[in-house]
């Protein structure tokens, strides 16, 4: 019924931060020092009567000690847990009535901001630390309750903020971050209609892409679960992918893929091909570096199992290549990946509709549908060295 409380995007987090901090470098002493604690600026625009509340749940970056933060951004170890798992401290931080703001503070941790709509998030602790909600379990019981979270680091490099699909479509909000000029980043933003046209487009795609919608009693549409929650607990069919993996497998038996993982390392390639049930891969001077069993969806959607993607500087950066290329069905008109502009992705017939449909809909083409939707720079995430305040805006379910 439960399980130990894993940042599922940490993998993801870690390796934005560091090609982050490749990107845009460490702050120098010349610049300001990131504080302990920065402003998050809390907008309810989702139209919705009834209470919100808000939770902000982490892992101190400095001791890994799991916690919460109240709404003055103070750290609170959790209390041992129990088996079975006992209840957490009502960690809850009242949210603001639609069309009103709060404002917290954020600690510099790696964790998530969950929202709720009407009704408390069921947290619980095991011997192993908190338990956060699974509601691809049909007796999880957070399961019938309307939420979302956000994932952010906050650290002495600045502050990375993202909305995130990876897990589930819900509640619909975006993200910002103020610079020290004033001026306002963001993103996460859907397009007018686009919750709705995210819902229908699943309803109407065959292939049992429907199965993903969970709904109340009362019919109100909770979310749409990621499609490898999906195949794991038995709504999507784990052989939903199965087509276009063997059309990848039978192109690269008789030619070759070509993987450049690194936008400032462009003479660093990778070359894979197939034999068996196998996808090898050798460097330019031909020997083999590592090597692929024939992957199947739960590998694909997830990014993990047969596309395992270690923080490494080879099996790794190769593996999300290859997760992006499977997920946006881009390997069989491109065989020099990773294909980083969006035309060709989610052509084909068979590909992760899941995430076709939420990038269709979201105001800059920006999501987190998958693990490393961030391959080619299409995640939806804000980032600044220097943040002054941070933004998440609750938006309509329409």
């Amino acid at each position: 019924m439960f399980r130990r409380l894993r940042w599922r995007s940490l993998a993801v987090a870690t390796a934005t931060l560091a090609a982050a901090l490749l990107t845009f470098g460490a702050p120098s002493g010349a610049e300001a020092a990131v504080p302990a604690t920065i402003p998050l600026k809390f907008t309810n625009n989702s139209g919705r009567s009834g209470p919100v509340y808000i939770y902000n749940l982490g892992t101190l970056l400095t001791t890994g000690q799991q916690g919460w933060a109240d709404a003055n951004g103070t750290f609170h170890a959790w209390p041992a847990g129990g088996n079975p798992p006992t209840p957490a401290p009502d960690a809850s931080i009242a949210g603001p009535a639609s069309g009103q703001s709060v404002t917290i503070r954020l600690p510099k941790f790696s964790g998530r901001v969950y929202f709720s709509y009407g009704q408390k998030l069921d947290f619980r602790l095991t011997t192993g630390g908190l338990v956060q909600p699974a509601v691809q379990n049909p007796s999880d019981p957070n399961r019938n309750i309307l939420f979302n979270w956000s994932e952010y680091t906050l650290n002495d490099a600045g502050l990375w903020l993202n909305s995130t699909q990876v897990d589930m479509f819900s509640a619909p909000y975006a993200v910002g971050v103020q610079l020290a000029d004033g001026t306002v980043k963001t993103t996460g933003h859907l397009k007018a209609g686009g919750y709705n046209a995210v819902i229908n487009g699943l309803r109407g795609q065959s292939g049992g892409w429907a199965n993903l919608l969970q709904t109340r009693s009362d019919g109100t549409v909770l979310r749409a679960l990621a499609p490898g929650h999906a195949v794991g607990s038995g709504v999507l069919s784990g052989t939903v992918m199965d087509d276009y993996i063997n059309r990848v497998w039978a192109r690269y038996s008789s030619a070759t893929l070509t993987v450049t993982p690194f936008v400032d390392q462009p003479n660093t390639k990778y070359f894979g091909r197939v034999s068996g049930n196998v996808m090898n891969f050798t460097n330019s001077s031909g020997a083999v570096v590592t090597s692929f069993q024939k992957p199947d969806a739960d590998s694909i959607f997830g990014c993990h199992k047969l596309l395992d993607a270690p923080n490494d500087l080879v099996r790794g950066p190769i593996s999300r290549t290859l997760c992006a290329g499977f997920n946006r069905s881009t390997l069989l008109v491109n065989a020099n990946q990773p294909d980083t502009g969006s035309a060709n992705f989610y052509k084909d017939s068979v590909t992760n509709h899941y995430a076709r449909l939420i990038h269709a809909q979201m105001a800059d083409g920006k999501a987190y549908a998958f693990a490393f939707d961030d391959v080619g720079a299409h995640e939806s995430l804000v980032h600044d060295g220097n943040p002054q305040q941070a933004y998440i805006t609750l938006d309509p379910l329409s």
